[in-house]
């Protein structure tokens, strides 16, 4: 699928369905909260959600303190709904409207997080292309933090195929720049009723001796 499909199908959801009518819906978005506050990182952290559409993720990092906040989604309508319900402190965010494929990162980010984003790449050269950007935006001793479908979750996901991943599939993706900190397979109620089995895993980038 080129950027501009990709671009056209999820400005299209976003126009069609209602926050609580997505199937990644999480009014608290754990366990990725819970994940970061184990990391321990400063509240000045440079963090950026890919993908993170108008997901809570950001709105409960403003409340915990942190203070240097990215959000990153191809669709503006997603972006627009999320700068809505958050108000003024929306201002305190950096939002960015890309591709993922086609950002150019202008800093470094101590913790890079993508949940439900990464499974849509299904072509191996954007694969390639998602973790050459990744290991080149996260700074070194910073963390990746990443869920997709695992090989027990769904095949489609909005109409689209998703590629489905194992621990060690992922981790073999990343393995020259990164260590696997921890790996979980964890359920998912969409507010359907119904289930979807995630791999979560955190990655550490290595620092060069």
């Amino acid at each position: 699928m080129d950027v501009l499909t990709r671009k056209n199908h999820w400005e299209k959801i976003y126009a069609e369905k209602s926050l609580s009518e997505v199937s990644w819906y999480q009014p608290i978005p754990e366990p990725s909260l819970g994940w970061i506050s184990e990391l321990n990182i400063a509240k000045d952290s440079t963090i950026i959600d890919v993908g993170g559409g108008d997901s809570f993720l950001v709105d409960f990092l403003l409340e915990k303190g942190f203070t240097q906040l990215s959000v990153l989604d191809i669709s503006s309508g997603a972006l627009q709904r999320a700068k809505h319900r958050i108000g003024v402190r929306s201002d305190e965010v950096c939002w960015i409207e890309s591709d993922v494929l086609a950002f150019n990162p202008s800093e470094g980010y101590k913790l890079w997080h993508d949940r439900a984003a990464f499974h849509f790449l299904t072509d191996p050269q954007e694969v390639h292309r998602y973790v050459q950007l990744a290991t080149k935006a996260i700074l070194p001793g910073g963390y990746l933090l990443i869920a997709t479908f695992s090989k027990k979750g769904p095949l489609r996901c909005s109409g689209i195929d998703i590629t489905q991943y194992d621990d060690r599939e992922l981790s073999l993706l990343f393995e020259m720049d990164f260590e696997l900190v921890r790996s979980s397979y964890i359920d998912h109620t969409t507010p359907f009723g119904t289930m979807q089995n995630f791999l979560f895993c955190t990655f550490m980038k290595k620092i060069a001796a």
